[in-house]
């Protein structure tokens, strides 16, 4: 299990169209990739899920992800954070 904290920058937080293309990121994976946002967590490729945590800029994230690919997909997860978000 690997973790890493990001705080948003995007002044709208995390809408639609970033957490859809965090959806896409994190499929390309074997790997579980979860967001937790004030004590709410949700799997990064469950759209409604990431929308549902409500996180907007300046929320720090905590993301954690656990599987058998999850030396690279940490590290191109945080990347497409820094990014993105």
């Amino acid at each position: 299990m690997k973790q890493f904290q990001y705080t948003i920058t995007d002044p709208v937080g995390i809408h639609a169209r970033p957490a859809g293309a965090l959806a896409q990121a994190a499929k390309e994976f074997e790997s579980v990739v979860l967001v937790e946002n004030d004590g709410k967590t949700a799997e990064a490729t469950k759209l409604m899920a990431m929308m549902g945590l409500g996180i907007r800029c300046n929320d720090t994230v905590t993301v954690t992800v656990a599987g058998p690919d999850e030396d690279e997909a940490v590290v191109a997860i945080e990347k497409f954070f820094k990014e993105r978000m």
